[in-house]
């Protein structure tokens, strides 16, 4: 979202190719997951794809796909596939025509949508039977002296920090509005091993570090890196680091 009088601050406004290059790839059955639920494979919409991780993976499943998002620094580190065609736009004045669309799914996105407005443009893009889907992954987890050193950064150190729209996100989507026919989404879990770099670039990208560094300055952050880089060990090492992975699905 842009910031606009009026409108929620788009948080990843900035810092596409950072997005790009740490956030977690969602897994392969995500979007054969989500196609399930359409009524054909014609067309799927990703809205506020930021930098295409989903958008790129419908891309497979889908004849064509249209991703968008407000941040043009987002799209502009987002993957060139056939079959994809990106452009700037809010999640509440899609620019698409009446019913059209098979699929919409929001990815890790739907949080900072006015949903009222959003959803009317669901009713308006998807065909009749078309699925909405509504993806986000929860807090962090990893094992061990790393894994208490990340839930202390992100409880107590940067917890403050947090927009207030992040609350969605720690309960699954499930305190939002959704008034769609609901069906059980897949039972899906993201995983991925990575070294100590790739999780300090990841919480990089958090929208409560930067605040956290505006009002706290470089130190709690730089100390944060020091703690997890004592518990991780050698920092090539590669853990396991895990995301609770959470929809809401529905039709029209």
């Amino acid at each position: 979202m842009t910031a606009e009088a009026g409108s929620p601050r788009n948080w990843f406004d900035r810092g596409g190719a950072s997005y790009a290059r740490f956030r977690p790839e969602y897994p392969p059955a995500l979007a054969a997951s989500l196609a399930g639920f359409a009524p054909s494979d014609a067309l799927a919409v990703d809205v506020g794809c930021g930098s295409g991780q989903l958008t790129a993976q419908l891309a497979g499943v889908f004849r064509a796909v249209v991703g968008l998002d407000p941040s043009a620094d987002q799209i502009a580190s987002a993957p060139a596939r056939a079959g994809i065609r990106y452009a700037c736009a809010p999640a509440e004045a899609l620019p698409l025509p009446d019913r059209g669309a098979d699929l919409i799914a929001a990815a890790q996105a739907a949080h900072w949508f006015d949903l009222d407005a959003f959803y009317a443009e669901v009713r308006r893009v998807l065909v009749p039977g078309g699925a909405l889907a509504l993806v986000t992954y929860g807090v962090i987890e990893a094992d061990g002296e790393a894994g208490r050193v990340l839930r202390h950064f992100y409880r107590d150190v940067i917890g403050p920090y947090w927009p207030p729209e992040r609350r969605h996100v720690e309960t699954g989507y499930r305190t939002l509005p959704f008034p769609f026919a609901e069906v059980s989404p897949p039972a899906l879990a993201m995983t991925r091993d990575w070294s100590l770099a790739d999780l300090l670039g990841y919480v990089g990208t958090w929208s409560a570090v930067r605040n956290a560094e505006t009002s706290l300055g470089r130190e709690p952050l730089d100390r944060f890196g020091r703690e997890l880089g004592a518990a991780w060990g050698e920092p090539e090492r590669r853990r396991e680091i895990r995301w609770p992975l959470s929809m809401r699905i529905g039709h029209v």
